[in-house]
């Protein structure tokens, strides 16, 4: 009885521990970082097709691919309609092939939850639940037309949803609380009603004439001067409210409808974090599939973690660590800055829809210029040839700078920029003004010496790391930068030495003195476009 008793005492102090150094989000001086194993993280990551996950046989060739590109944590969709094909029955051998997978190609995951929602649809629902629609209801049009989007307004669907999600995350605690081979998990994907702007089934229609919930208002009353300015806009349009229906606080119309549909829905989201986190206490984040500038709620996914919807989010669903964007829009600079807030750490999910080397400068942008903690374009399953080239030469660098970027994050010595681009198209390629450390830097994203028709500012970019008073290490492509001093002293800034590196092996090395025509006998930093590169350089004052 005393062996077993120790052996029991053994085994849940070995338990403890692991999920005591499970994967969290952890803030550290000027940022938040995930820590991984007790040491902070950057995800550079890619995300499988929608369905490359669902078949081993598909993945086997695909995981050598994902390694050599130089990833080191792989998104990849965990299907509901998989998990639990007849209801209460669970059957976690795709996931269990997932963790295989990763771990003999040395990869950490983040799982995405393709529970009731994925893309708005309930498409990766068991079929028990697509055929029982008197107890697991869709969402309604207003003319009673029912639609392929399960209702959030259901406690039935809810309960469903949650019990397989909590399912799987007790999995995961069983499978992999000792490797942490799974940092993150998604809840849902891209939530968001269509083609109207809320649900009109009787369980919606009577929530919206109900009374806006006293939790709502409490958080509006509470964040009023941090509040996304189109929704305090709209509250306080109509006096600010504390107490009645959602017309009264918000006002009519679709905008108000979609205030409404992203609450029950963040709600929603909230109930099945929670489920998850009590049986395995990872970081946990909603996606987005964000608006079309002119589109109403419902042309577009309404009600989701949208830019102007983030407080409604925040107010519903606290269970969630993180709101994160798909980027399918040229306009990223921008995007990155909506969701990058004291209380969300930026993460990007999912980006496409661009060149393999916009791609590229993005992610040095978000680490450098946003402190985010992961980059993950879609579709990497399908990368090839000289886009997944690009893609291991710019995450090696990146990888080979993360103790430093790490370290730079928290101190807040680390900048980046990169030409704004708007939704359009439209490429803003003047120079910008960085200050870092005592040095004002203007970054230019023309390279002279470069035929202007060869040149393709949108990848440009100037990712900077200050390591000493003086000192600094740049990273990115398409770049010129000139420097001054800020503060007492001379007023003119000189270069002192600036070193190509050389990376091999995973370590920097000093390549070349570049204090000749490369820096125009030390007028400026220049960094060629066509590839990234990599220099250490340390400035001095002058008169």
């Amino acid at each position: 009885m005393i062996r077993l008793l120790a052996a029991l005492l053994a085994w849940m102090a070995v338990e403890s521990a692991a999920l005591a150094q499970a994967p969290a989000l952890v803030r550290h001086g000027e940022a938040t970082q995930l820590v991984v194993n007790g040491d902070p993280y950057l995800i550079l990551g890619g995300e499988l097709s929608n369905s490359a996950a669902s078949s081993p046989a598909y993945m086997a060739p695909v995981w050598p691919k994902l390694e050599q590109m130089g990833l080191n944590t792989v998104l990849a969709p965990v299907s509901w309609q998989l998990i639990e094909p007849q209801e209460g029955r669970f059957d976690f051998s795709t996931v269990n092939a997932l963790l295989e997978g990763a771990r003999a190609h040395h990869l950490h995951l983040v799982l995405l939850w393709f529970g009731a929602w994925k893309n708005s649809m309930s498409s990766y629902v068991p079929s028990w639940v697509k055929r029982d629609e008197r107890r697991l209801p869709r969402a309604e049009l207003s003319n009673g037309s029912g639609e392929e989007i399960l209702s959030a307004f259901s406690s039935n669907v809810l309960n469903a949803d949650s019990r397989a999600f909590a399912a799987l995350m007790a999995h995961l605690r069983t499978v992999d609380s000792a490797d942490h081979t799974v940092l993150m998990i998604q809840v849902e994907n891209e939530i968001g009603m269509l083609p109207t702007a809320r649900d009109h089934s009787p369980a919606a229609n009577h929530a919206f004439a109900s009374p806006v919930p006293p939790a709502l208002t409490r958080y509006l009353a509470a964040h009023r001067n941090t509040l996304v300015r189109s929704l305090r806009q709209r509250w306080e349009a109509n006096g600010s409210r504390m107490a009645g229906s959602w017309e009264q606080l918000f006002g009519p119309g679709t905008a108000t409808e979609e205030i409404f549909t992203a609450w029950y829905y963040a709600r929603y989201a909230d109930v099945v974090a929670r489920s998850g986190k009590q049986q395995y206490d990872l970081p946990m984040y909603a996606n987005v599939a964000l608006n079309r500038p002119g589109k109403a709620p419902g042309e577009y996914p309404s009600g989701g973690p949208l830019p102007h919807l983030i407080d409604i989010w925040k107010a519903g669903a606290p269970a969630l660590d993180m709101l994160s964007p798909d980027i399918y829009f040229r306009n990223f600079t921008s995007i990155a800055a909506d969701y990058d807030r004291p209380d969300n750490p930026l993460f990007i999910p999912e980006q496409g829809r661009a060149t393999v080397d916009e791609l590229m400068a993005n992610a040095f942008f978000a680490f450098g210029e946003h402190k985010a903690i992961g980059y993950s374009p879609f579709d990497i399953d399908d990368f090839s040839g000289d886009r997944a080239g690009t893609r291991r030469q710019g995450y090696g660098i990146l990888d080979a700078l993360t103790p430093m970027m790490l370290k730079a994050q928290s101190a807040g010595t680390i900048r980046a920029a990169k030409p704004a681009v708007t939704f359009d198209g439209t490429i803003d390629d003047k120079p910008q003004q960085i200050t870092l450390g005592s040095y004002r830097f203007t970054i230019g994203f023309i390279d002279p010496w470069t035929p202007r028709d060869q040149q393709h500012p949108e990848d440009h970019v100037a990712m900077l790391i200050q390591t000493g008073p003086e000192d600094y290490w740049v990273a990115g492509r398409g770049a010129v930068l000139t420097s001054e001093p800020v503060g007492a002293g001379p007023r003119i800034a000189g270069i002192d030495v600036d070193w190509e590196q050389k990376l091999e092996g995973g370590k920097w090395s000093d390549l070349r003195l570049l204090n000749g025509d490369e820096t125009n006998q030390g007028r400026h930093i220049r960094l060629p476009p066509g590839e990234f590169t990599v220099q250490r350089f340390r400035l001095y004052r002058y008169r």
